[in-house]
């Protein structure tokens, strides 16, 4: 009923930003994945859940994928996403619940998450941790055992994507410049360039549009300058999470 707008729609998308940058179809796909479960567009989750097997992931990579969203859209929005996924693995015969990926328990998800922490953002969480506020220590700890410790620590997906994946939700949601800035170096520390950040954001930008793409492009620039005299990146330990 709409070609003309379906038209822009697909040359946008599929002509232009699809093809922009360094990252293949499976990242992209993941990224549509946790972009559209940010938003809580189901629909169009649901269909990029088909396009997502169709390019070759696994459902154990999609699965952690819309995971990885529940420390920051939380868990309400993340079960919304989770049952568009299953219905879809039960549409193709996939048979749930698929393999854990889990490689915690209770006595130990604080220590691995501390450690996964520090492996990304280097010995300033140690530093956050011993100057929390006694009334707000628990939310570094939380942090710490379910943010990195339940999530970061899965298997299915390496660090390097799931850090990009987060870059991307946190971006999507708006108002979270400085978590955005924290975890672009978060990214760097774990070997994602400049270019990777740069082509993620632009792959976000048909499904989040221009004021929080171009926000989180800032935040980029602001954290990985370029080569110009009197550009600097700045960094604040508060916006770690």
């Amino acid at each position: 009923t709409d070609p003309d707008f379906q038209d822009i729609l697909s040359r946008f998308i599929f002509g232009e930003v699809f093809y922009q940058g360094n990252l293949d179809d499976k990242q992209r796909e993941l990224i549509t994945l946790v972009v559209l479960a940010a938003n809580q567009t189901l629909p169009q989750l649901k269909a990029h859940v088909g396009a997502a097997l169709n390019v070759g992931l696994t459902p154990v990579e999609i699965k952690e994928a819309v995971y990885q969203c529940a420390p920051y859209i939380g868990f309400p929005k993340t079960l919304n996403a989770i049952n568009e996924v299953n219905e879809v693995f039960k549409s193709k015969n996939i048979g749930l619940p698929i393999e854990s990926q889990k490689q915690t328990v209770e006595d130990n998800r604080f220590e691995k998450g501390l450690a996964t922490q520090v492996e990304i953002f280097g010995d300033v969480i140690k530093k956050m941790q011993e100057s929390a506020l006694a009334n707000q220590k628990h939310m570094q700890e939380y942090l710490s055992a379910f943010c990195f410790g339940d999530f970061y620590t899965r298997e299915g997906l390496d660090l390097k994507t799931r850090e990009l994946l987060t870059l991307c939700i946190i971006s999507t949601l708006g108002g979270c410049e400085s978590q955005v800035k924290s975890h672009v170096i978060g990214n760097k520390n774990v070997g994602n360039d400049k270019e990777t950040l740069i082509t993620a954001i632009t792959h976000c930008l048909p499904y989040m549009g221009f004021p929080r793409t171009l926000n989180a492009l800032a935040c980029v620039n602001e954290m990985i300058p370029e080569n110009k005299i009197g550009c600097y990146g700045s960094s604040d330990e508060s916006r770690i999470g």
